[in-house]
């Protein structure tokens, strides 16, 4: 079989390709940006890491510019030097995931640089006579690990279904092990188009697709809330600065054009008809974990802004916005006065706004979190020297950090990466 690298490979897409083709036999090295950095890697040393592979797959792909990082920079840049390292290494074949509506006119900045990468490898190689490559261009990919379907899934278990989009917001998304045995077709030399749309057997609304999401779930069917082009335009753009998913407004451009195209093409390449999502996702039932993924999967950023918030707030109360005389009594019922009662008083006021404030921005949230935890047992510590009537108060100011540690708890486990 074919020594093959996956550049990308640590990915979603990436993951389940390197899995198919290991299964087959395939010597596979799935490569992360850490051990090829497109972007970064010049030619010179791109020609090194490529040698000696019969296949090169390049799924390298992100849906923000992230630094230097950006679409051009991995989407159409790094393709093309990739490509160019490839057929100067000699390698047999080149298979890239490029992206259904790519051209360099595209309506998005990621189509445009999709179509930018597949212009390049049109004009340097037409035919493929110095490398047999073949750029794929997938609809939506659901599978598990997938951003999008994360999304989806989480939608889907929503109590009441969103109706998003008019009757022209039409995709077809494709289940990602069709997209991996074309793959491996590609890889093992089949012939095919050097251009594939890899979509679905027939176009669906995101309504559609929810509720063969949910039904895969095992969740009742439920009510539907048509949601505002507006409010899902807003959502779209809080989405594109606060989060790397795939909620922003180049989706949302795409999908209120149309993400649609002929299932033919891939029909033929794949020597049947892809298959609709139903059947496709009824061979994996979903398990409890997937419903349990789907139902957080909302509530884990709602968890990380409100212990975030709570550290804020109990750091600019300590501040002086509870009277600071009171703060200096609870101090000194600890044996604390002077200087140390004022180190103490606003010290940990300063460490509250900085963890908060870290927590807010998503910074290393696992540490942040066991730093909150450690904070919270000295504290309580410390309490342990208050008279009983802090411990016995009926609100429960100290018990509650019971709770509230076993809150950061789940927070560290859900953004564990």
């Amino acid at each position: 079989m074919a020594r093959t690298l996956i550049v990308g490979g640590t990915g979603f897409i990436g993951r389940h390709i390197a899995g198919r083709l290991a299964a087959q036999g395939h010597a596979v090295v799935a490569a992360g940006r850490a051990e090829v950095d497109i972007v970064q890697d010049d030619a010179a040393r791109l020609r090194g890491k490529v040698a000696g592979f019969d296949v090169v797959i390049n799924c390298a792909g992100l849906v923000h510019d992230v630094g230097i990082n950006t679409m051009d920079a991995v989407h159409a840049e790094g393709a093309m030097r990739l490509f160019s390292a490839c057929i100067a290494a000699e390698a047999s074949r080149f298979i890239h995931i490029s992206a259904l509506g790519a051209a360099p006119q595209g309506e998005t900045d990621f189509q445009r640089s999709k179509g930018a990468a597949e212009a390049f490898f049109l004009d340097a190689d037409p035919n493929g006579t110095r490398i047999d490559w073949h750029a794929l261009r997938p609809s939506v990919v659901i599978g598990r690990g997938g951003a999008s379907t994360a999304w989806m899934l989480a939608a889907a278990a929503l109590p009441i279904l969103p109706r998003i989009g008019g009757a022209d917001w039409r995709f077809q998304p494709i289940h990602v092990d069709d997209l991996t045995e074309l793959v491996a077709r590609l890889a093992a030399g089949a012939e095919a188009p050097r251009l594939i749309d890899v979509v679905g057997p027939e176009p669906l609304s995101v309504y559609e697709l929810t509720r063969i999401l949910r039904k895969w779930l095992g969740l009742p069917a439920t009510r539907s809330l048509h949601v505002p082009d507006w409010l899902f335009k807003f959502m779209a753009e809080i989405g594109g600065r606060l989060t790397s998913g795939p909620l922003n407004p180049d989706v949302m451009r795409m999908l209120a054009r149309g993400n649609v195209a002929d299932p033919g093409p891939l029909t033929a390449a794949l020597g049947r008809p892809p298959r609709d999502l139903s059947s496709a996702l009824a061979q994996e039932p979903a398990s409890e974990s997937d419903r349990l993924a789907a139902r957080l999967f909302f509530l884990g950023p709602a968890l990380r802004w409100s212990l975030a918030f709570l550290w804020i707030g109990s750091g600019l109360l300590s501040l002086g916005v509870y009277p600071v005389e009171k703060s200096y009594e609870m101090l000194a019922a600890l044996g604390l006065s002077g200087l140390l009662a004022t180190l103490a008083l606003y010290g940990g006021a300063a460490l509250d706004l900085i963890l908060g404030a870290l927590l807010l921005r998503r910074w290393r949230p696992a540490l942040v979190g066991w730093l909150q935890l450690a904070s919270m047992a000295v504290f309580t510590l410390l309490a342990i020297g208050l008279p009983g009537e802090y411990w016995l108060h009926p609100f429960a100011p100290i018990l509650k950090n019971v709770p509230i540690a076993a809150a950061i708890l789940v927070m560290i486990a859900m953004e564990t990466e």
